[in-house]
């Protein structure tokens, strides 16, 4: 897997990329309580909105680590927000999208340097 620095995991599978929020980011917004999807067919460009995502903390935006057309939304997620709480990084993915520019990848992060990333955010914190 694949993340970037605003909290989207990234799962590449042959030309396509499954993509969703991390744990980190999921615990941070707190209980999910409504998701707004992109349309499918839609055109993204690597850090272009995708989803929004409203907690009972805040709503925050979902960017597109990685730049393609929409080819399958988590419409299980309208119905149950939630899953997005319970399973980020499996029955809680966002959105596949068809990968138009694969060489953006090498701009994502290894899941130990978004580890990495995310301690220092934390140190950060509570200094």
């Amino acid at each position: 897997m694949h993340y970037s620095q605003s909290h989207e995991w990234v799962k590449v599978t042959n030309s396509h990329a499954t993509i969703g929020v991390s744990f980190f980011a999921q615990k941070e917004l707190g209980e999910i309580v409504y998701i707004e999807l992109p349309k499918l067919g839609a055109e993204v460009k690597s850090g272009d909105e995708i989803v929004v995502l409203e907690s009972t903390k805040a709503a925050a935006d979902v960017y597109a680590p990685i730049s393609g057309i929409i080819d399958e939304v988590n419409l299980n997620l309208k119905d149950n927000p939630e899953l997005i709480n319970e399973s980020p990084q499996s029955s809680g993915w966002l959105v596949k999208i068809r990968i138009t520019h694969i060489e953006e990848l090498e701009q994502l992060m290894t899941e130990e340097a978004y580890q990495d990333y995310i301690d220092g955010k934390s140190a950060s914190k509570n200094e």
